[in-house]
């Protein structure tokens, strides 16, 4: 279900939230690399189940952007990698104060030798924009199923981390999957970022 690229991915993005979280105290790198990781790897399972049983798959691939304007001479020589260092660049410049908490997207793909045999050959051979954004809702999904669980067992710093993750994935920006779901679903991606707010203002207020 994952291949060797798409862990490394996992595992170098895990390292870089976990640091930046921790800024200007790296020790405690060492403390939030296991819930971080955790985070992201059951965020991305549930949008590979999901897109298995919608007769497609997913590759996971780092957050770059290409263009920096609309017309067409705005744009990068090469990719920048921003998952990577945006987490770190938003730590350092406000000493950990806030973290831009996310890093990776995925590009997703018809299965078409399944979806022929389900729905005949022509039927289902692109993935539409609605099936892209339900297989994003479900990584966020579960992200805010983990807060909810984290909450009522008291491990609180979970909990935020799964908040944290999906209120930024939810951006609706560039690739990242909050534009997914915005395209996708609207009525979708309103529904998850209510459910957000609401975690934010549970973290902020009450706790």
């Amino acid at each position: 279900m994952f291949s060797v690229k798409e862990i490394s991915l996992i595992v170098l993005i895990t390292i870089i939230l976990a640091f930046a979280l921790s800024f200007p105290e790296p020790i405690k790198t060492l403390y939030l690399l296991a819930p971080m990781f955790f985070v992201i790897i059951t965020n991305i399972l549930a949008k590979k189940v999901l897109s298995f049983y919608l007769d497609s798959e997913i590759e996971i691939k780092l957050w770059d952007i290409k263009r920096y304007g609309f017309k067409p001479s705005k744009h990068f020589k090469r990719p920048f990698p921003a998952g990577a260092f945006l987490p770190i660049i938003t730590s350092v410049l406000s000493f950990g104060y806030f973290v831009w908490l996310t890093g990776l997207v995925f590009d997703v793909k018809a299965k078409i030798y399944r979806a022929a045999r389900r729905f005949g050959l022509y039927s289902f051979s692109e993935m539409t924009e609605h099936h892209i954004g339900l297989i994003a809702a479900a990584g966020i999904s579960t992200n805010l199923f983990l807060a909810v669980i984290g909450y009522l067992i008291n491990l609180d710093e979970f909990a935020k981390l799964n908040i944290y993750y999906a209120f930024f994935n939810l951006i609706p920006l560039s690739d990242l999957d909050g534009n997914k779901i915005f395209f996708g679903s609207i009525v979708v991606w309103s529904f998850l970022v209510a459910l957000v707010l609401i975690g934010l203002g549970y973290v902020f207020l009450v706790v």
